[in-house]
């Protein structure tokens, strides 16, 4: 057992720092498919988030994380994420395509 899991680690050590963000930011990113929809895909009411810039997404959060911007539910999410993880959420939302 001892070798397949030293086996598994190397594995994982060998994907690039790039790969493992764009996984984890896509794993993040479907905590949001509920509400903004599928890689920020919405429909009706709910402000998308494919295609916006991640400037603007980032900003949005962390508004939203700081209280600064008031919400239902969108707070309460923000504070959830570590700075780091909303940069991620920004970039994988900003490279979506709008459908809009």
């Amino acid at each position: 057992m001892k070798p397949r899991l030293i086996a598994l680690a190397l594995a994982a050590a060998t994907v690039p720092a790039w790969a493992q963000d764009a996984l984890l930011a896509r794993n993040l990113a479907a905590t949001c498919a509920n509400c903004h929809g599928t890689n920020g895909q919405a429909r009706g009411d709910i402000k998308p988030l494919a295609g916006v810039s991640a400037g603007r997404i980032f900003a949005m959060l962390t508004d939203f994380k700081s209280g600064a911007q008031p919400a239902t539910i969108m707070h309460q999410i923000a504070r959830g994420y570590t700075d780091e993880q909303i940069k991620l959420l920004a970039s994988h939302f900003a490279a979506q395509q709008s459908n809009r």
